[in-house]
């Protein structure tokens, strides 16, 4: 009988924990888990099936941001989710995961989101445009991409301190290596002529290096700021080197 009971017992512990912990509100593990670099409001539901109003990290802002586990990536030890949210425009879907030390892993990322609201982050005053999407993988500790492959392309370009006029589109390719990421960038209808390639090391700082060259539509304005990279090659293409941290 006292076995009975004690099995009885730890029966009903288990299950109590079970309960609490597949009810566990994802606002109280907000406030145990939460970063300076994200910021989330509204948050509804459980850690493992829920919502919040908004969502914000690194510049990066979405609204109506939902998640929902899937269970059967639990058996492997990690916890990975479906989420989706609404930029200003455009959509966002992938799959989420949350790693040791804070490492998040983004992946079958798809999204098309304005330029805008990269504004912040990017520090490009009056930075606009459309960008699509598709990302095999992303990885970020501490806000830093540790790892990205993937493509994304952007259509209708417009920064204020380069052309009053649109740049047009610009398509960039992202591979991970050992020592950082890097990108091939071109143009895909774009105002100018460029192709180059661009190296994102984990310090967070980045290196761009390509040609650039006017095309029959380019503006003039765009067209005297070319002339100072130099001399043009026979093709009437001159090196942009542009180097900075993010």
């Amino acid at each position: 009988m006292i076995t009975r009971a004690r099995g009885l017992a730890l029966l009903a512990l288990v299950v109590l924990v079970v309960a609490l912990v597949a009810t566990f509100p994802a606002r109280v593990a907000y406030r145990w888990v939460s970063s300076p670099l994200l910021a989330m409001s509204g948050i509804h539901g459980t850690v493992w099936n829920g919502s919040a109003r908004e969502f914000s990290t690194n510049g990066v802002y979405l609204r109506e941001l939902t998640w929902k586990i899937r269970p059967l990536n639990l058996l492997g030890g990690k916890a990975v989710y479906d989420v989706s949210g609404s930029p200003v425009s455009g959509f966002f879907d992938g799959e989420a995961s949350v790693g040791i030390g804070g490492r998040l892993s983004l992946r079958n990322l798809s999204a098309s989101v304005p330029l805008a609201m990269l504004e912040d982050a990017s520090n490009i005053a009056g930075l606009r445009g459309n960008a699509s999407v598709r990302i095999e993988r992303l990885e970020l500790v501490d806000g830093r991409a540790a790892a990205l492959d993937g493509n994304v392309e952007v259509t209708g370009l417009h920064v204020p301190m380069l052309s009053r006029s649109s740049l047009g589109g610009y398509r960039a390719e992202f591979f991970t290596q050992q020592d950082g990421i890097v990108a091939s960038i071109e143009d895909t209808d774009g105002v100018v002529d460029l192709a180059g390639s661009l190296r994102l090391d984990p310090d967070k700082s980045y290196t761009f290096l390509g040609q650039v060259g006017p095309k029959p539509g380019t503006p003039d304005e765009l067209r005297q700021q070319l002339r100072y990279l130099g001399s043009a090659d026979e093709r009437g293409l001159r090196e942009l080197r542009l180097e900075g941290s993010y």
